[in-house]
């Protein structure tokens, strides 16, 4: 029997980013993206039309920022984790992020932490970067 696979999709609007990303990822056998976008409105749709087991969201979208996109996300295909990756620093945000719903929150300074936060993400953790300063991941869980 065969290992079923991770589904991923990695929504950026900056393409050479993106082709970064999938090559990291594509080293670990077990994820597969299933598909690229650029903006927020169709990776809203491409995950209702997909339902990828994770999502990978930058913030600073076209259309529709990233923090809406994951809200609406959760509409049409809740079960999807998401992990923010992003350069904006802020922790206002990366908590806002959190409270939409998001697993993770990784600076695009950080990527070197992503495949960090993707496993953790997958197994039921929470996972905020290290460059994120006042923030934990022990906050993103309710006490």
């Amino acid at each position: 029997m065969a290992t079923s696979s991770i589904r991923v999709l990695v929504v950026d609007d900056f393409e050479p980013w993106r082709k970064y990303i999938c090559a990291m990822l594509e080293t670990k056998p077990e994820l597969l993206v299933v598909a690229e976008v650029g903006d927020g409105l169709e990776a809203v749709q491409r995950a209702q039309k997909l339902k990828p087991d994770l999502i990978l969201l930058d913030i600073g979208l076209p259309k529709l920022d990233g923090l809406e996109a994951a809200n609406r996300i959760r509409q049409v295909a809740s079960d999807a984790k998401i992990i923010f990756l992003t350069h904006n620093s802020d922790r206002d945000v990366a908590r806002a992020a959190l409270s939409a719903g998001a697993q993770g929150y990784v600076l695009k300074k950080d990527a070197g932490q992503l495949l960090t936060a993707v496993e953790a993400v997958l197994g039921g953790d929470y996972f905020v970067s290290s460059g994120i300063q006042g923030i934990n991941s022990g906050e993103t869980k309710d006490t």
